[in-house]
């Protein structure tokens, strides 16, 4: 294993982690800012009425896009075990 070995395997270990995380993380921003615009024109400033619907909306988007992640984090466990039965 040399250096470019290992950097391509951490290349597509943070493409995995940014693309299985992508649904979640967009779904609480949406929701924030969602919330956060509410509470501005409204002026009520009540800190958790901001975390109750994220929380809310992550489990639910977890719970759709979970094929998704599942199969990205497949594809990653596959590309390292055919590197390793390869020999690099």
């Amino acid at each position: 294993m040399n250096e470019a070995d290992a950097l391509d395997i951490m290349r597509a270990a943070v493409w995995t982690i940014l693309v299985a995380s992508g649904p979640c993380v967009i779904a609480g921003m949406v929701v924030g800012v969602t919330i956060a615009f509410i509470q501005a024109l409204t002026q009520v400033q009540e800190m958790t009425l901001t975390f109750v619907p994220k929380i809310v909306a992550i489990m639910i988007t977890i719970g759709i896009a979970a094929p998704f992640i599942g199969a990205q984090i497949s594809l990653f466990t596959n590309l390292v075990f055919s590197r390793v039965q390869s020999g690099f």
